[in-house]
């Protein structure tokens, strides 16, 4: 499994009586691969995990990796409150077929570090796919420490972590101890550039959902040593990464989508869509950003030096 890259944390689609709504998802499948993305993630929180059936997950998972047909690796979040759920996911996915997998710590309780620690090794060892853990302590109100780490990497498939404790020194600590063993993929995508010069192997990014071209430009040219010109693309974007980083992130970027043509803004309750005065801030936010979208410059479409 290769970490390196932009990997975009997709939408899941519905229509508007709230089924799955696959010709969108294809549709919006279809923009990340032509704009070069290096893997996709299904079922996170932009995926609208928590409100998806089991079976919907599954079927999501089987059709979506049947139609990418090998392009790039399909991960599969799991987000579960019991160890044993979460080793029936990581035994599914890896039986439908996908590449590895996005693993966050247990849902509801909040585990202390040798309860975490141990709920990451029995999925881990339940399973050959390689797994990125999830390290959002503001939002799941708990840290995968350093010293958690260093007892998880004796596993040879925890490969990667999606970083997402905002504290940009964290890139450089986790450098530091552990070199090349764990890739580092940033998870907020305000730090995006940040975490890149840093020396972050990846992006699991948010707002690529809607513009794929322009997310991927930032994250080569910085590998590519362009730093300024990456920068002026960031400053253009930031506004509209700043989507991504609101309790309402599934809405704002669901919006996005459906103003560039590869999505809708339908979700499933109990999120609601946009009404009045955010509806036409987050409008004018975006619209804003499609009139001064900023002319990309080439850069080669080969494999990037990490």
């Amino acid at each position: 499994m290769n970490w390196n890259g932009v990997f975009p944390a997709l939408t899941t689609k519905f229509n508007a009586d709230g089924s799955l709504d696959f010709e969108t998802c294809f549709k919006n499948i279809d923009a990340q691969l032509e704009a070069g993305v290096d893997g996709i993630i299904l079922g996170g929180t932009l995926g609208e995990a928590s409100v998806l059936r089991t079976d919907e997950k599954q079927e999501l998972t089987r059709r979506t990796i049947a139609y990418v047909a090998g392009k790039v690796p399909v991960i599969m979040n799991i987000a579960e409150g019991a160890t044993q759920e979460a080793i029936l996911r990581a035994r599914e996915a890896e039986e439908m077929g996908a590449s590895g997998l996005m693993l966050l710590p247990p849902m509801r309780y909040y585990s202390d570090h040798r309860e975490t620690v141990a709920f990451f090794k029995a999925v881990a060892e339940s399973t050959s796919l390689p797994i990125m853990l999830y390290n959002n302590p503001v939002d799941y109100k708990r840290s995968i420490t350093l010293e958690m780490f260093e007892e998880l990497l004796v596993h040879d498939n925890i490969q990667a972590v999606k970083e997402s404790t905002r504290d940009l020194t964290n890139v450089t600590r986790m450098l530091n101890r552990f070199g090349d063993r764990i890739k580092i993929l940033c998870g907020v995508d305000t730090l995006a550039l940040e975490s890149l010069l840093m020396g972050a192997h990846g992006w699991v990014a948010g707002l690529v959902c809607a513009f794929p071209k322009e997310t991927m430009a930032v994250f080569k040219l910085a590998k590519a040593g362009r730093t300024q010109e990456a920068l002026d693309i960031y400053r253009w974007f930031m506004p509209l990464l700043e989507l991504d980083i609101h309790p309402k992130l599934v809405q704002y970027i669901k919006l996005a989508e459906q103003m560039e043509g590869i999505g809708t803004e339908h979700v499933r309750a109990p999120r609601l869509p946009l009404i009045g005065e955010e509806r036409e801030v987050v409008i004018a936010t975006i619209q804003k950003g499609i009139d001064n979208r900023p002319a990309l410059p080439a850069f080669k479409e080969e494999p990037y030096a990490i």
